[in-house]
Formats: C-alpha cells, structure tokens, sequence
C-alpha cells in the first residue's frame, strides 16, 4: 500500500524522532508462526510493499529534510534496520546498545538532535503504529506543530476519537479548549490514562476521551527540560553524553551509560506527570491503531479494503476472509 505522500512543506527547523526500538511483545509468537524466524514488529510488512518502520520514515520525510530525521533502534536490530533505510532517509540512525523503553530512545536522540539544532521544533513518531489514509493523518501533525508557534512550552499530543472499549490503548481526558486556538480540537489535558480498568475506560469512552497516539509534538528544550522533572536518573547520563559527542571516547561513554540505565515509558512516566503542560490534538478522518495484536491489523485491513501480505492460518484461529483491495472499503 504504497499511498502518495501531499501533506505540508518540509521545514528547516522541524526535527523528527522515529522511536525503533522494542522487539515485538504481544507480536512476537505470530511473527514466529508467520516468518519461522523471530523479527520485530516494526520491521514487518504486513500490508503491501513497506514495513511499519519504513511507512514511518517515509511520513517523518513529509514534514522534516533528510538530515533533520533522527532514527534509534536497538544494536542488535542494527543490520534489520539498515537494510530498510535503502533508498530513503534518516540523517541520523543511533544504534542504542540495548532496549530500555521508550523514554531512554526518545532522549538519546534528542541528545545528539540537541548538539546540531538546540532550538528545534520536534516530533515524535512510535514505529509501530498504522495510520491510514497518511496524508489526512500528516495534516494533523503539521497541524500540532502549528500550534506550538503559540503555544511554545506545551507538547502536543495526537488524539483519535475512540470506536470502541479498549482496554490496552492510553486515553487523553481533554479539557477547555485553549485560548488562542482557531479550533475546539485542541484542548487543554485534564488528564491521562494509562492501562485502564473495564470502569475507568468505560467512564472515558463515555467522557469523550480520546486514545492516545504517542505522536508528540514539542520544541526540543521543553522535552529536555521536562526530561530533568520526570527522569532526573536519566538526565545525568545523556548530559554526560552530549558533551562526548565528536570526541574520540564518544562510542565508550554511550555502552557505559546504557550499562544499567533505568527503563522509564515515555508515555506514563512523562505525559501523565504534566497533564498541565500537554494540549491534545484531535484528528478526524483517520485510522489508527496500534498493531500489537494480530486481531487489529485484521481489524484495520478489512475497514480499508486491503489484503494482509501474510497467510491467515498463521494467526492460529479461524478468521474470514479479508476484503480484496478492489472491493469497497468502509468509511473512516
């Protein structure tokens, strides 16, 4: 599914983060079944002619020069991740010496995007993630980043309005909208919600809550700034690193700070300690889902009308047939 990329103009000063990192999770038993061979999740191709980690390069190109896309996977997923990179960019592609969750990656590229551009405009893409169609889904970002012309010492984060209970996703409790905007979709944060009861995803669905997509907009000072609030454990470590940079001892101080580096979500341990410096975006005409169960890419492809590049019976359970490509596909 190779879908024509029209969104807004590359800017000189919007920065992109695509977070690689991770190993599969929930994924990790169909991928075996499916391949014969364990391989992360964002490095498949489940529809098409891209993996989750190559669509995402391709949106992050939409919005952000080559040079100004940074890309962290794990070291030993390096030789998985170059073989993707042919033919499209990332500037910079940071070889983390081992996975300890999204906040370490996210902050190690910000680290080394910090050394060449402190002033930068960022965004923050999980890898991992379906968007469908992309050129509806990068207006929103390129919206977001619009709004922190005025709002320059929040983030913002992309919310999708829910279609159902779910219990996996984080939720976005909105607020007032903010003073200032063009738009009621973005609001102020009243709070976030994370790995919720049957009750409490109940309460938020019917709350007009909204799922929360992990893509973050923000300057880069204000993550770093915030970084010292919520992981003052880690803020040291990256410190230490950013003044290695270009030194010869560069390589040896990266494996030395990841040797016992604390494993913080960036999502939980970030987002939902400063609802007060968050605005939420909320995207309309958009499919999202996170595909961390086999049963949502199934979900995800019959809505569009595509076929999986995958066999069925892998999925070890009955399921009935997708729609072909040809045949209509049900609204967004």
């Amino acid at each position: 599914m190779n879908v024509a990329m029209e969104g807004p103009r590359r800017s000189g000063r919007v920065w992109s983060i695509v977070l690689g990192g991770g190993d599969g999770g929930r994924m990790t038993d169909f991928i075996q079944r499916w391949l014969g061979y364990p391989r992360p999740k964002q490095y498949c191709t489940f529809v098409g002619d891209r993996s989750l980690f190559q669509h995402t390069l391709d949106r992050a190109s939409t919005l952000s020069r080559q040079e100004h896309i940074v890309a962290v996977v794990d070291r030993e997923h390096g030789q998985e991740a170059w073989s993707q990179l042919e033919a499209r960019g990332a500037g910079t592609v940071l070889l983390q010496p081992k996975e300890r969750d999204s906040a370490a990656g996210m902050y190690l590229s910000l680290t080394y995007l910090r050394a060449k551009e402190s002033q930068a405009t960022v965004v923050i893409y999980p890898s991992d993630h379906f968007v469908y169609p992309e050129t509806e889904f990068m207006v929103s970002v390129h919206r977001a980043l619009c709004a922190l012309e005025w709002l320059p010492d929040r983030f913002v984060v992309l919310g999708v309005p829910p279609d159902r209970l779910e219990l996996d996703y984080g939720w976005i409790v909105p607020d007032e909208k903010i003073d200032g905007s063009e738009t009621s979709r973005i609001r102020a944060v009243k709070t976030f919600v994370g790995g919720p009861s049957v009750a409490q995803a109940d309460t938020a669905l019917a709350g007009g809550a909204l799922w929360n997509t992990s893509v973050i907009a923000a300057k880069a000072e204000t993550l770093w700034h915030m970084g010292w609030q919520c992981f003052p454990d880690l803020m040291p470590r990256f410190e230490r690193l950013s003044r290695s940079i270009g030194t010869s001892n560069e390589a040896q101080i990266l494996d030395e700070i990841y040797h016992d580096i604390p494993a913080h979500d960036l999502v939980s341990n970030l987002l939902h300690r400063a609802p007060d410096r968050a605005a939420v975006l909320e995207m309309h005409g958009v499919l999202w889902s996170d595909w961390g169960k086999p049963t949502r890419i199934i979900d995800s492809l019959r809505r569009i009308g595509q076929d999986p590049a995958f066999p069925l019976d892998c999925l070890g359970r009955p399921y009935d047939r997708i729609p072909l490509a040809g045949e209509a596909a049900a609204e967004l």
